[in-house]
Parts: C-alpha cells; structure tokens; sequence
C-alpha cells in the first residue's frame, strides 16, 4: 500500500515516534511524505520515503495530487488542533479528497494506532483489490 505520511510542526516529533514504534509494519509499505517530516522520519527509522516539498511549500498539495490519482491508499496526517495554520484551506481541500476517493485518514495518534492495527491485519487490502480493477 501507498502510505502518506504529514505532521504539523507540534505534531512532528510525535510521527517520528509513532514512525519507530510501527516501523515493521510500515517497512512493508511505499511510504510518501511532506518534506521535513520525511526527512525526520527517514533519519529516525531509516524507512524509504519519498519526500516532496514542505507543506507550506505546497507538499501537502502534491499529495493530494497523488490522492486525486489514486496513488495514495493511507493518510497519517498529525494536525495540532490548538492554533490555525496559514495554509489551512489547503488540507481542507486535501482531507475533502480524501474523503471523495475513500482513502482512510488518521488526523491523530489514536486514529493512527487503529488504522496501522487494520492494515497490519489485513483489514485494509480491499484498496489494492479497487486499485487493481481500475488498471
């Protein structure tokens, strides 16, 4: 599966944990991400990441480009709730796509764990199945 991976910056160091923590699983999987939060994942777990710009810099967009295409099958995406970003309709727009292709989505580390837990049992392998009929 095709796994992207985005933080916040107060919400950074907390991917890079749950990235170690679960770095089994995801080791098995094409990981994408958002430029400093790959870099700081990347260095953390030694995971492969393909890395885009930051989000300010408009990474979150070539994500969702991704999502649009379905090329993207999983979003972790850590959002600190307690102040609002400058470029905040941006993943409106991003989580709204999410939602139109049917990508599951994790926005915090409780999601994070319950989605990890179903991809690791299998219970999210009818994406390939989609994926599959529409090539």
């Amino acid at each position: 599966m095709n796994i992207a991976l985005i933080a916040h910056d107060a919400k950074k160091e907390l991917m890079v944990q749950f990235c170690i923590a679960y770095c089994g699983i995801l080791s098995r999987h094409d990981l994408f991400a958002t430029g400093t939060t790959g870099k700081l994942v990347g260095e953390a777990t030694g995971l492969s990441i393909q890395r885009f710009l930051s989000g300010s810099q408009g990474g979150d967009q070539q994500i969702a480009s991704l999502i649009a295409c379905n090329e993207i099958d999983l979003l972790i995406f850590f959002r600190d709730p307690s102040s609002p970003k400058p470029h905040e309709p941006d993943e409106a727009g991003l989580l709204r796509l999410c939602d139109a292709h049917n990508i599951p989505v994790a926005t915090n580390i409780a999601t994070g764990e319950a989605l990890i837990h179903s991809l690791n049992r299998g219970d999210l392998d009818w994406r390939d199945i989609v994926r599959a009929k529409k090539n």
